[in-house]
C-alpha cells in the first residue's frame, strides 16, 4: 500500500523526540512489510490540511499525535474511506487503547505495518465525527479550567489536569436537559452535573475507553445534579473503575440520542474527543457501525 504518516510534532511526546529518527524507522518497519510510506512531520495547526491533500494520492493514512490529532485523521479518513493507522503520541492515547495497539512508538508501528484493515465504529455529534467521546458538565468544565493553565509537558499535563479536577470539585455545574433515545418520542427532563456519550460503552475501569469498537451502540451516561460531596464520592468509584455502579449515575446505549439544553447559558462549552468547542442548545449524536477503516490488529474488531 501507499501510506501516507502525518505525525503532529507538537503532540505529546514527539514534542522532544527526533522526528527525522521516527520517520525513519516508521518507513523501514513498513517497507519490510512491503508498504511504500511518505512522511510528513507537521504543527498541530497545520494537521487538517495536510490531510485533506495526503488522501488525494494514498491507499492509507497513519496519524501520529494525541487524541485530539487521531478524531481529526478519522474524520478525514472516514469521509475519504480510507484506512487509518493510529501511532499513540498523547497523554491518554484512548482511541488506540481500543484499538489495542501499543503505546511505545515502535510497538505501535510494528503493528500497524503487520495489521489488516478492520471496520469499526465511528459516531458524530451534528455531523462532526468523533471516536471516542463527547461530554457536557463535569468534563467540559475541567477542561476549561485546565486548559487556563500552563504547562509544557505531559506530567505538567496531567497536574493541571488534577488542579482543575478539584476546582471542578468544589464547585461542580448543574443544568437542564431534555433528550430523547433512538427517536422513541419518550422525551426525559433531568437536571444533571454531567453528560457523556461515548463510541461504543466504556468499559470497567477507571480510563474511560471501550473494549471493542464494533458494537453498533452509543454508550450513555448521565450524572444526577451533584453537590461536591458527591462529586468526591463519583471520583472515588471512578478511580475503582466501577463508575456504572454509583447511584448518581445513570446507564444506557442508543443508537441515536437527541439533547436540548432549555436554559442554554452563552459560552457554553462541551467536549469532543478531548477537544474543548461551542456548544449549541441542541445536539444529535449518532453512531456509524462499521463505517471507519482501520489498521489494527483482529482483536480490535470483536475477532
Amino acid at each position: 500500500m501507499r501510506i501516507k504518516a502525518i505525525f503532529n510534532r507538537d503532540g505529546g511526546t514527539f514534542r522532544t523526540a527526533d522526528m527525522a529518527q521516527v520517520c525513519a524507522m516508521a518507513t523501514e518497519i513498513f517497507s519490510v512489510r512491503g508498504h511504500e510510506l511518505e512522511c510528513f512531520v507537521v504543527r498541530g495547526s497545520e494537521i487538517l490540511p495536510v490531510l485533506a491533500a495526503a488522501v488525494r494520492d494514498a491507499d492509507a493514512l497513519i496519524a501520529g499525535g494525541g487524541d485530539g490529532t487521531i478524531s481529526a485523521a478519522a474524520g478525514v479518513a472516514w469521509k475519504a474511506g480510507l484506512p487509518l493507522g493510529v501511532v499513540p503520541a498523547g497523554t491518554m492515547n484512548l482511541f488506540a487503547r481500543s484499538l489495542h495497539i501499543p503505546l511505545d512508538l515502535r510497538g505501535a508501528l510494528e503493528t500497524l505495518a503487520a495489521s489488516p484493515v478492520r471496520a469499526v465504529d465511528i459516531a458524530s455529534v451534528n455531523g462532526r465525527p468523533f471516536v471516542h467521546q463527547f461530554s457536557a458538565g463535569l468534563h467540559a468544565r475541567m477542561v476549561r479550567m485546565r486548559d487556563a493553565k500552563t504547562y509544557a509537558s505531559r506530567l505538567g499535563k496531567i497536574a493541571a489536569s488534577a488542579r482543575a479536577a478539584l476546582g471542578v470539585m468544589l464547585k461542580p455545574p448543574r443544568f437542564e436537559v431534555v433528550f430523547d433515545i433512538d427517536h422513541d418520542g419518550r422525551s426525559e427532563r433531568r437536571i444533571v452535573s454531567a453528560i457523556s456519550i461515548s463510541n461504543n460503552p466504556f468499559g470497567d475501569r477507571p480510563l474511560f475507553f471501550a473494549d471493542e469498537l464494533t458494537g453498533g451502540r452509543l454508550g450513555v451516561y448521565l450524572t444526577d445534579a451533584l453537590e461536591p460531596w458527591g462529586v468526591a464520592k463519583l471520583a472515588f468509584y471512578i478511580v475503582r473503575g466501577r463508575m456504572k455502579e454509583n447511584a448518581a449515575v445513570t446507564a444506557a446505549t442508543a443508537e441515536t440520542i437527541r439533547l436540548h439544553f432549555p436554559r442554554h447559558p452563552r459560552g457554553a462549552r462541551c467536549v469532543v474527543d478531548g477537544e474543548l468547542v461551542r456548544m449549541p442548545d441542541r445536539l444529535e449524536v449518532r453512531i456509524h457501525p462499521g463505517e471507519l477503516l482501520v489498521l489494527a490488529p483482529a482483536a480490535a474488531a470483536g475477532a
